[in-house]
């Protein structure tokens, strides 16, 4: 065989190789699956700090206790305001299911001395002045979107998938949001949400998250609504992974106690 024959043969096969690859790409959908499904242990604990900071640069800053465990086809989240006097005492409880169903909310006001269950309707309000939705605070299921991969991109020397989700509902408050996966970890480094007409509303970053007992966390997140020009900066820390925390403490009896 010539050699001008075994260096075309080579290419030949190459370019195949690089076919097939292309074929084998992951699909949005199936990287938002793996986002969604990415192991976080049994059960997370620790302190969360809530700054809100307006355009003027005004800050309010609230301490709270986060708890959150898996059961399985269930994830449980509860988190108790410690501080400051105003909001202290109100609690907030989030159960996602993995199966799709739409996830069930309670929050606990202790002015009127009583639980109440968050709507559906009601999930697009903003959670004790933050910028946050109730909705926000849940886990979105895979399957309440339709996922579109973009394309690929690096952000901060970090090379990222680039997911575009628009809501099966029609009514769902975002028209869609665009999320950037890091390719090494899965975990969602930055998301924009737009409105209902199609315009940027808020932007989520992601600035600090470690592996801890071996389980990607994030610690430091931020969310900014573009449109009202305010900001929310919630920080996660004294975390604890796998360390037992007892289905007690997800029960709206647990929340009008504080703890």
């Amino acid at each position: 065989m010539k050699k001008q024959e075994i260096v075309l043969g080579l290419m030949v096969f190459l370019i195949f190789i690089g076919m097939q690859n292309s074929v084998a790409q992951l699909s949005g959908r199936q990287i938002m699956e793996k986002v969604y499904y990415l192991p976080s242990g049994d059960d997370t604990q620790g302190q969360l700090t809530m700054i809100l900071e307006n355009k003027q640069g005004e800050q309010r800053i609230r301490k709270l206790n986060q708890y959150i465990v898996n059961m399985g086809d269930t994830e449980k989240k509860i988190m108790f305001f410690v501080s400051p006097a105003d909001v202290k005492g109100t609690s907030f409880m989030n159960w996602s299911y993995t199966g799709g169903k739409e996830d069930d909310q309670w929050i606990y006001l202790p002015a009127l001395k009583r639980t109440k269950r968050i709507s559906s309707g009601s999930k697009g309000d903003y959670f004790m002045g933050s910028d946050f939705t109730y909705d926000d605070l849940g886990d979105r299921h895979p399957d309440m979107d339709n996922h579109k991969l973009l394309k690929e991109e690096t952000i901060d020397g970090r090379p990222c998938y680039v997911i575009e989700s628009t809501p099966k509902d029609e009514d769902y408050m975002y028209s869609k949001t665009i999320t950037w996966v890091m390719k090494d970890n899965l975990v969602g480094l930055q998301r924009e949400f737009y409105d209902e007409d199609g315009d940027l509303l808020k932007t989520l970053t992601i600035h600090k998250f470690e592996k801890i007992n071996g389980f990607w966390t994030i610690l430091k997140t931020e969310m900014k609504n573009v449109q009202k020009d305010h900001r929310t900066i919630i920080e996660f820390s004294n975390v604890q992974i796998n360390q037992g925390i007892p289905s007690s403490k997800f029960t709206e009896r647990s929340m009008s106690l504080g703890q």
